[in-house]
């Protein structure tokens, strides 16, 4: 797993479901993670932390299946230490990256209020925006759960605001 927020950590976590162990690779020497989500990753046995390395490149090896299909399987990644320079490998079966969300809202810079990450402010408890029929809703202001279901659920609140938003201006029936 690379990354350190909590996204990264608790898919990590999770992975130690099916996995005897799970690297988590992050470029710095901590995570950004909550701190119970921290607890809860490095108390895990099966979790070891990397720390202060990226990753440079996958390494693959072909294989040929019984029906005489070539595939290729990841055997390893080519990490560099953030620190020193050196460069190591480090084998792996499989790679999964949670670095990051970075929401679809450069459409809207200087039109709609945003927060530090670029995700819209709504007003508290809805979809409302500052500017009077305006709503958002999913992935571009909520980072915290930024999952589809939710990004659903937050389209039909929005659905709802704009709906009473409407009559209340006297354009509905």
């Amino acid at each position: 797993m690379v990354g350190g927020g909590d996204t990264a950590i608790e898919e990590a976590v999770f992975l130690t479901k099916f996995a005897t162990r799970v690297h988590l690779i992050h470029r710095r020497d901590k995570l950004r993670a909550s701190k119970a989500m921290q607890d809860r990753a490095l108390q895990n046995e099966k979790i070891q932390p990397l720390w202060n390395k990226t990753v440079l490149d996958v390494l693959t090896v072909t294989h040929e299946t019984p029906m005489g299909e070539k595939v290729e399987k990841i055997r390893a990644l080519k990490l560099k230490d953030t620190v020193d320079g050196s460069e190591s490998e480090l084998p792996v079966e499989g790679l999964f990256v949670a670095i990051g969300h970075q929401p679809n809202t450069s459409l809207f810079a200087g039109q709609l209020p945003m927060d530090e990450t670029g995700y819209l402010q709504v007003e508290k408890g809805s979809s409302r925006t500052t500017i009077p029929g305006v709503f958002a809703c999913g992935d571009v202001q909520d980072h915290v759960y930024r999952q589809a279901i939710t990004a659903a659920g937050s389209g039909c609140m929005a659905a709802i605001d704009a709906e009473r938003w409407l009559a209340e201006q006297g354009l509905a029936e």
